[in-house]
């Protein structure tokens, strides 16, 4: 009781661990819940410190797995032509991918459901799917909106034949909270040519984008695709991610600590969206709709005297 812990901890997808600890008088901090579009918590963002080392070692990862060259090379034995990489999903973790595989010399091709992630994938040298079947897709602080089942439809009969020509698919699409989006299904895999890579960035407990993907596995199908589905990209970077953490931890104490004391205003948008507990009660409002109880009541018959009128 009266200890402070700081962390990534998903409380949206561990929201019991939230209740513990609130339970247990501790004030939990969560850098995930951090508001990413605030220009002055950019130095405290874990989420886009971690993801830019994710994206970067996608990349090495899937060269690895990848049996041919990345870049044109033309030689006295003859010439390898440069490896087709598909990027999905175009925020930190899918920029960073893109900027490291066009340094390997790799034509990439990139694809997110918001609109204005185009400028971004093209200032990095990218070539931007544009899917004619899907509407933009933003939604607020800097996520993309959850699609609905007929625009998750006619998204994925388009990407199937994008995906199908590719030699790499690294797939970056999170929904906070949520199951990740599935945007390489079994069907797809399996139009993929032998010896293609899939690296499933969005693997985890939830879920993944590749539908195959086993999280912390790779896989290789009957068709000879390799599935890499990391469920910790950033701590096969221990020293790199580590510093990067350190760093975003030492801002947000800066933020927090007042001559030597926590000193937590709920007014400041900081404060109030990294605050999970504290005073043994959960007060990071969608943490604690998650834990609400479910109301099973089944309604009150309609009175006999009620009715609609005429």
């Amino acid at each position: 009781q009266g200890q402070a812990v700081i962390g990534l901890l998903g409380p949206l997808t561990d929201p019991q661990t939230a209740k513990a600890m609130a339970d247990q008088g501790v004030t939990a901090i969560s850098l995930d819940m951090l508001p990413r579009t605030l220009s002055r918590a950019q130095t405290m963002d874990a989420l886009s410190s971690q993801a830019n080392v994710g994206g970067y070692k996608a990349v090495i990862a899937a060269a690895d797995a990848y049996g041919r060259y990345f870049p044109l090379l033309t030689t006295a034995a003859g010439t390898a032509r440069p490896a087709n990489v598909l990027i999905l999903g175009i925020g930190v973790a899918g920029l960073q991918a893109i900027g490291t595989a066009k340094r390997l010399g790799a034509v990439v091709r990139a694809y997110d459901v918001r609109a204005e992630t185009k400028e971004q994938a093209e200032s990095l040298g990218a070539q931007f799917l544009v899917l004619k079947s899907v509407a933009d897709a933003s939604g607020t602080g800097g996520y993309a909106r959850e699609l609905s089942a007929e625009e998750r439809e006619a998204q994925q009969q388009e990407l199937n034949d994008h995906i199908a020509g590719m030699d790499i698919v690294i797939t970056t699409a999170q929904v906070p909270g949520r199951r990740p989006p599935v945007l390489v299904t079994a069907k797809a895999v399996a139009a993929m040519k032998s010896g293609s890579v899939l690296v499933d960035m969005a693997a985890s407990a939830l879920g993944g984008n590749v539908e195959l993907s086993q999280a912390g596995q790779t896989i290789v199908t009957d068709n000879m695709v390799t599935i890499i589905a990391p469920d910790n990209l950033p701590a096969t970077m221990p020293a790199g991610a580590s510093a990067f953490y350190g760093r975003n931890i030492s801002a947000l104490l800066l933020h927090l600590v007042k001559d030597g004391t926590l000193a937590l205003d709920t007014s400041d948008e900081i404060t109030a969206g990294t605050l999970i507990t504290h005073e043994g009660r959960v007060v990071h409002e969608a943490t604690a709709k998650l834990l609400a109880p479910i109301d099973t009541t089944p309604p009150a018959p309609a009175s006999a005297t009620g009715g609609t009128g005429s």
